[in-house]
């Protein structure tokens, strides 16, 4: 995901679940939506405050390979934003992995009881 359009929308509209070193907002499209085609789409968000420009490349490659498990998982067309606090830069990769699969578990039980209704 690489659009300004993309991540405000997911981060609005979406359903948000945050913990210590990471925050999720996930927005799956309504039934018969037209991005409802497209494959699930991800895009991070890692400010200076994690760091100077290497542990920020650093901590988006340890999520982008973290987050390519949960894709498929995902409903078409949905969109996950994953916002990397401070405390990820000096974090281990279990700790992140142990703290992404929380906020997706979070996310995905949040809208299957939106969809739901």
């Amino acid at each position: 995901m690489r659009r300004r359009s993309d991540f405000t929308e997911a981060v609005r509209r979406g359903s948000r679940s945050g913990r210590t070193l990471l925050t999720g907002h996930l927005l799956v499209p309504a039934a018969g939506a037209a991005d409802e085609d497209r494959p699930p789409r991800a895009g991070f968000v890692v400010s200076r405050a994690v760091g100077h420009a290497v542990v920020r490349n650093k901590v988006r490659r340890r999520l982008r390979v973290l987050v390519r498990e949960y894709l498929s998982s995902l409903p078409r067309g949905s969109l996950l934003v994953v916002r990397a606090h401070p405390q990820a830069a000096t974090a281990s990769q279990a700790d992140l992995a142990a703290e992404l699969n929380l906020v997706m578990n979070t996310l995905v039980r949040r809208q299957a009881g939106a969809l739901r209704r």
